[in-house]
């Protein structure tokens, strides 16, 4: 059996390996899974409220003190197109509005859907007679537990709608933060207490022979969200459906791994059939029509992403 192909970023970088997302240890559920997520967050006003004021980039005289859940299935007003489905929707005191997903799997369409739904928020605040001035804030929360930017270091991507040549102006309404749990390690974040435990929460917590250390147990609000994780607290029912939304992520998961193994392999084997700048067009091309994201075909072809977008384009 041939090793696994190590990637590599465009300056020629390793690309750390995923670790598997459902290696569950006996005791916790993983609450990244879809009904474990929401047993903690979905349900629990504080858990929530702990957990956007640490993930957040919301000023220290503005933090959220009071949460109402709202409905998350969002009906759009254009027919033809689908309701959009997220995981936690919420209203603070002041009328900001969240949202926060987890995904399992990062997909290049993930990223319009997020705006999408972050937009339909914000256009639907505004009730008849009501002027502008009404509107509130819109903050997207993507948690992803796949790789959203190879190319880059950083684990959080926080987004606005800044000015191209003055980027200290911006537009209010909607901001998005990203975060991807792969690239998240505790020891690099010792600033923000709250932000490294919640994210340790998300990214240990049911994975194979991980107990929680001493630092989460001594924050109220994670060893809460800890004990709603104890698998010994779900009915056999509850076990049914969190096993049910378990085969459902193995089994994308699986097909969105298999497709990009099947592109590696045909990326490495053309490029030796070919060789040339032509042959590596031609690889980029089909890579692409084959759905794979460009940061891993620039990975591949060891170009910029500029240059694969370029190519792309003749």
């Amino acid at each position: 059996m041939e090793p696994t192909p190590v990637l590599t970023t465009p300056d020629n970088r390793p690309i750390p390996q995923r670790a598997h997302p459902f290696a569950m240890s006996s005791r916790y559920l993983d609450p990244k899974v879809d009904l474990a997520f929401k047993r903690v967050f979905g349900e629990h006003e504080h858990l929530l409220r702990s957990f956007l004021n640490a993930m957040l980039p919301l000023p220290e005289d503005a933090l959220i003190e009071r949460l109402e859940y709202l409905n998350t299935e969002q009906t759009p007003e254009i027919p033809g197109f689908k309701n959009s489905i997220v995981d936690v929707k919420c209203v603070d005191a002041q009328g900001r509005i969240f949202i926060v997903e987890m995904q399992m799997m990062w997909k290049p369409s993930f990223e319009s859907r997020l705006v999408f739904g972050a937009s339909q928020a914000f256009v639907k605040q505004l009730k008849a007679g009501e002027g502008y001035r009404a509107l509130q804030p819109v903050y997207a929360l993507a948690l992803i537990n796949d790789w959203y930017n190879r190319a880059v270091p950083e684990f959080y991507h926080h987004f606005k709608i800044t000015n191209v040549q003055n980027t200290g102006a911006t537009l209010e309404g909607l901001q998005f933060v990203l975060i991807e749990l792969p690239k998240f390690k505790a020891a690099n974040f010792s600033n923000r207490r709250m932000q490294v435990l919640w994210l340790r929460f998300l990214k240990e917590i049911g994975q194979d022979g991980v107990e929680p250390d001493a630092e989460m147990l001594a924050s109220a609000e994670i060893a809460e969200a800890l004990a709603l994780m104890e698998v010994s607290r779900l009915n056999t029912q509850q076990l049914d459906a969190y096993h049910a939304d378990l085969d459902r992520a193995r089994i994308e998961i699986s097909v969105m791994e298999d497709a990009r193994e099947e592109g590696v392999a045909m990326g490495k084997a053309m490029g030796k059939e070919m060789g040339r700048a032509e042959g590596k067009a031609d690889m980029i091309k089909a890579l692409h029509t084959s759905g794979m994201p460009t940061e891993q075909i620039a990975a591949i072809a060891q170009l910029s992403q500029a240059e694969v977008q370029c190519i792309l384009q003749r």
